[in-house]
């Protein structure tokens, strides 16, 4: 097996994939800042930890790929792509936001990336990737679709459901189980008979493969190779990508089902500090260079906040558009 840097062509895509991490880090910091302040409202789930996951798996995708992703997508969806800017102000419920103010945090949708909304309900994602690989099949496409979960999906009807037709029908969809250790604040082991989540993909002769979520590069490899797979074979995979996240489910989540130092165990493991051992070390990155790049980032956000908070809210009128009934 490949070493996962050999599939990096050049030290500016490995400061690509710092840069898109770091930005997601600081993007979601903002976002929780202002959800105190109260200019975000609703619910607000942060990607704090889980960044090395949303990176890496997005930068082996095609730009004609779908996603269908959960409520905890913000990360994602920059990674996919999608303007920040937008992001921000759909946060704060603006009309210039990417769902036009109506879908807050948890609702994040961008059709020209193929990005196909942040579902809040759990397990909410596998049925519609599930349709969306369908549709791809019966047009006869060479897309895929993605399908993201947490760890507390595993247990709902729909993933066993979806799972079953997807392999029945040799469906192209890569199924992704982002197991940051918590459903909400019930552990894995506390909830799952078998923490070895990937096995439950062995009933529906699946395909299997896991990745370390802390490591860019090592999901980078591992995405690779289910992308491959289901380009080549027509069929769905089953992948497990390990992380932690260091906030709580949601901002206003006191988290006292875990203690302190686990959480500071896992972040000496963090993703953007490993990433940026590794440009010093092989890639000649400097600490100015990466301060540079700290300032870069800061700016950018800064000004997706100003955007957002100058941004006017939706008419009234919007009310009545975009439902069904």
């Amino acid at each position: 097996m490949p070493d996962s840097r050999s599939m990096i062509e050049s030290r500016e895509d490995m400061l690509e994939l710092y840069y898109e991490m770091a930005f997601i880090r600081r993007f979601e910091e903002a976002a929780g800042e202002f959800y105190t302040r109260g200019e975000i409202g609703g619910y607000c789930h942060l990607y704090n930890g889980e960044e090395g996951i949303g990176v890496g798996i997005m930068s082996v995708l095609r730009d004609d790929d779908y996603i269908v992703a959960p409520y905890r997508e913000h990360g994602l969806a920059i990674a996919r792509g999608a303007d920040p800017r937008l992001i921000m102000a759909e946060l704060f419920g603006k009309a210039t936001g990417v769902s036009r103010g109506k879908g807050g945090s948890m609702h994040l949708f961008d059709s020209r990336r193929g990005f196909l909304g942040g579902d809040g309900i759990v397990g909410g994602t596998l049925p519609i990737a599930a349709g969306v690989g369908f549709a791809i099949k019966y047009r006869g496409g060479d897309q895929l679709a993605l399908c993201l979960f947490g760890d507390g999906a595993i247990d709902q009807g729909a993933f066993h459901e979806a799972m079953n037709i997807c392999s029945l029908w040799s469906l192209p969809v890569i199924f992704l189980c982002e197991n940051n250790q918590f459903a909400y604040g019930t552990p894995v082991d506390q909830a799952s008979a078998t923490i070895d989540l990937s096995v439950r993909a062995k009933g529906y002769e699946m395909r299997i493969d896991k990745a370390n979520g802390m490591d860019v590069l090592a999901v980078r490899e591992v995405m690779s190779r289910a992308v491959r797979y289901v380009r080549n074979e027509g069929k769905p995979t089953f992948v497990e990508a390990f992380g932690y996240r260091y906030r709580g489910h949601s901002v206003v989540d006191p988290e006292k089902y875990r203690e302190k130092e686990d959480v500071a165990f896992w972040k000496e493991k963090d993703p953007i500090i490993h990433m940026a051992k590794v440009l010093k070390e092989e890639h000649a990155v400097t600490d100015q260079d990466l301060k540079e790049i700290s300032g870069r980032i800061e700016a950018e956000v800064e000004q997706a906040v100003q955007f957002a908070q100058q941004s006017p809210y939706p008419d009234s009128d919007e009310l009545y558009k975009d439902i069904f009934v």
